[in-house]
């Protein structure tokens, strides 16, 4: 697996666009992230849909056409410098069909931030952009809104990416060891459920694979790995670091099933890495080359997250 091309960092008055491929947005928790990206010296513009809903489907932010030319808008606009997420929820999936992938290739890299279901666009840009992303806050999210280690981290990633070449999670080694790839991942029912779809990857060998999830029954997260396994996804991956697992089982049931199905790939696997839906999650970068110290819980990314 090959590292994908690096955005550009961003600097005081960025313009940045947000927004919102999946599900509905609050309107007060939006006009607060737009604060704090003001508060960081950057410019926010609002796309045109962010704080629709959709007539029929109350679970998405929109229709699917109009979630689509929002974000594709925005990521063709020259003065946009980054474009950010919202939220997630669901989305993402009924609506990449619709993304014209060339234009959005030739507008050219720039930074892209989100997670959950955002998982299924840090594919695509992978797969039809060769882009790095940033699996980070949201700008309508809790986290971002309230968390200062959540805010720092990702601003730092943003402005000045080489002082957070080094992510220190506090976690511990599930399996021990380093190992060497580049990292991808995200939400763990997303990158089962894009299996097979033409914006996942083929496989994740080489990688090292970022893994979370939020609300799922132990029985479904075994279901998710055991896709991946069955599929061979999996196959060749250098290492494995988990985040949060948040209103699932115990966590003591979680990293049974977690080692059960993922310590036969014999690669070192790092635990509670603090990214993902949790407090104060870290903004992990997607696409780049990096090293994993599964006893130390960290993660040393070769070159900064963005150039």
């Amino acid at each position: 697996m090959r590292q994908l091309a690096r955005p550009h960092r961003l600097a005081p008055g960025a313009r940045v666009a947000v927004v919102a491929p999946s599900g509905p947005v609050p309107e007060e928790r939006l006009q607060a992230g737009l604060d704090v990206l003001r508060g960081w010296d950057l410019d926010p513009v609002v796309a045109p849909h962010v704080l629709d809903r959709h007539t029929a489907f109350d679970y998405l932010a929109g229709t699917d056409a109009d979630r689509a030319a929002d974000l594709q808008h925005a990521w063709c606009d020259p003065s946009v410098d980054a474009v950010i997420c919202a939220r997630g929820g669901y989305g993402v999936q009924r609506m990449t069909d619709l993304l014209d992938w060339d234009a959005m290739r030739a507008a050219g890299p720039k930074v892209f931030v989100g997670f959950s279901d955002i998982t299924a666009l840090h594919e695509a840009f992978a797969r039809r952009l060769g882009l790095a992303t940033l699996h980070g806050p949201m700008a309508a999210g809790i986290d971002f809104l309230k968390n200062a280690r959540a805010q720092e981290h990702l601003k730092a990633t943003l402005f000045a990416p080489e002082s957070v070449r080094t992510i220190t999670s506090g976690g511990r080694a599930l399996v021990p060891g380093r190992a060497r790839g580049v990292t991808l991942g995200g939400c763990l029912c997303l990158l089962a459920a894009e299996l097979g779809t033409p914006y996942a990857r083929p496989s994740a060998a080489g990688g090292l694979l970022c893994l979370e999830d939020v609300g799922e029954e132990t029985y479904r997260l075994d279901r998710y790995l055991t896709q991946l396994l069955r599929s061979g996804w999996l196959d060749g991956i250098r290492g494995v670091l988990l985040g949060s697992w948040q209103d699932c089982d115990s966590y003591d049931r979680v990293r049974t099933l977690l080692l059960d199905r993922l310590g036969g790939l014999g690669v070192p696997m790092a635990e509670e890495f603090g990214f993902g839906h949790c407090e104060g999650a870290l903004t992990i970068p997607f696409g780049v080359a990096a090293e994993l110290d599964a006893e130390a819980g960290t993660l040393t990314l070769d070159e900064p997250a963005l150039r």
